[in-house]
């Protein structure tokens, strides 16, 4: 079987309720009258990641060779924070939204701690990634006119956790071979966070440890 075959077959189990019941359909469900529209819904969101995992996992593997078809890879979400190209694995990834408005909030000393955003009618703790990995922001952006920041929402020890980006580049799924060992080079922050590094489409991508991002985050609530 073909892989895209196999990526039809897969995505067909994912109820598309939007078509049936939401904005697109009778506009029945009852989770319409929480999120207006499906497009705000966190089933809507949840089956976006996951058909763009499955195409991601066919990406590039077009050539029928075994060997290629066995290779191992691991699923991660590549973004740009500043001038620095970063990945995360995606099992943290709660969902990727639009840009919404930040609260600062009184008295707080952490300078990586930005406020807090409603998403969807809760209050979620919004994060700088850049202060916290030591990632200098006043260089030149490498934004285009089609380039839209994002914010990405994780999966905290906590809660959620907002985190804005300059760019998304989107799901891919990386061949494990192709992450090299990170060197923690004392002099660049961000290196202390680095699980490995990552050639990928002409980029140098830092993988960032999920343990450590998580540590992180948590101690500058504190």
């Amino acid at each position: 079987m073909s892989d895209n075959l196999m990526l039809v077959e897969s995505a067909a189990v994912i109820d598309d309720c939007w078509n049936r019941i939401g904005v697109q359909g009778d506009k029945s469900c009852e989770r319409l009258r929480e999120h207006v529209h499906c497009r705000n819904c966190e089933v809507h969101a949840g089956a976006a990641i996951r058909l763009l995992e499955r195409y991601a996992s066919v990406q590039g593997d077009v050539e029928p060779v075994l060997e290629e078809q066995a290779v191992e890879r691991c699923s991660l979400l590549v973004f740009r924070v500043a001038e620095e190209w970063l990945a995360l694995a995606t099992r943290g990834l709660v969902e990727v939204v639009a840009q919404m408005p930040i609260h600062s909030l009184p008295h707080q000393r952490s300078r990586s701690l930005l406020g807090v955003a409603n998403v969807r009618g809760t209050l979620v703790a919004c994060v700088a990634l850049g202060e916290l990995l030591g990632i200098a922001t006043s260089a030149a952006s490498a934004a285009g006119p089609r380039v839209i920041a994002r914010m990405l929402i994780l999966a905290g020890q906590g809660g959620p956790v907002v985190i804005p980006v300059d760019e998304v580049d989107g799901i891919h799924a990386i061949p494990l071979r192709s992450v090299q060992p990170a060197v923690r080079d004392g002099g660049l922050a961000v290196s202390q966070f680095a699980s490995g590094v990552v050639q990928w489409q002409g980029r140098s991508i830092t993988q960032l440890d999920d343990e450590l991002l998580r540590q992180a985050i948590s101690r500058s609530f504190a």
